[in-house]
């Protein structure tokens, strides 16, 4: 299985690179976010690789943060979401827009991405409005991916949609010291809601 690879980019597109590791030359599918991110071609890369198998086939599909591919093997545990699709919302929507529609449960913003129906705007809410944010479970929001506490990913998730970070904590706070038994899902979505008004 490979985690990552380092090397020198050869060729890169807005959903593919080939990266140059000791003279054996990889194809890694990447997002328009990861495409972003890319540095000159010709120029050193490390690229954290999800490295996909089936039965007849393996492909490596690339990110150059932590916190994207951590999103990225979220979506695709829900059904009919498949690698090549999970790229395609990463690349419709950023990060924090998509983690927004689905804590907000809104179907229309999903469905905009292109390949993403209404029932599969629906499957990714109902499966991943509470995988989103699990403690234990790497971070979608901290700039390392680490595991954090309920209230601070919460904080973290709130600042990741445009929250300053002074205010997300107050109304994190508030929120948990309403309900301490809420989990870091409905915590942010309580806390989106107030923060709005």
């Amino acid at each position: 299985m490979i985690a990552y690879l380092k090397g020198k980019i050869v060729q890169k597109s807005e959903d593919r690179l080939i990266l140059d590791v000791r003279d054996v030359g990889y194809g890694v599918e990447i997002s328009n976010q990861t495409f972003q991110t890319l540095p000159e071609k010709g120029k050193e890369l490390e690229i954290l690789i999800y490295h996909h198998f089936t039965d007849n086939d393996q492909r490596l599909f690339g990110f150059t943060s932590q916190k994207e591919k951590n999103l990225f093997e979220r979506l695709i545990t829900v059904k009919g979401i498949g690698p090549k699709l999970g790229l395609t919302i990463l690349s419709g929507m950023s990060a924090p827009e998509l983690i927004q529609a689905i804590v907000t449960q809104n179907t229309s913003a999903l469905s905009g991405i292109s390949g993403i129906g209404k029932k599969t705007a629906e499957r990714m809410v109902l499966e991943l409005k509470d995988k989103l944010f699990v403690e234990g479970e790497p971070s979608l929001v901290s700039p390392g991916g680490e595991q954090l506490d309920k209230r601070s990913e919460a904080v973290s998730a709130l600042e990741a949609l445009g929250f300053k970070k002074r205010d997300a904590e107050k109304t994190v706070q508030s929120t948990v010291s309403a309900d301490g038994s809420l989990t870091v899902s409905e915590i942010v979505k309580k806390a989106l809601t107030e923060m709005k008004r």
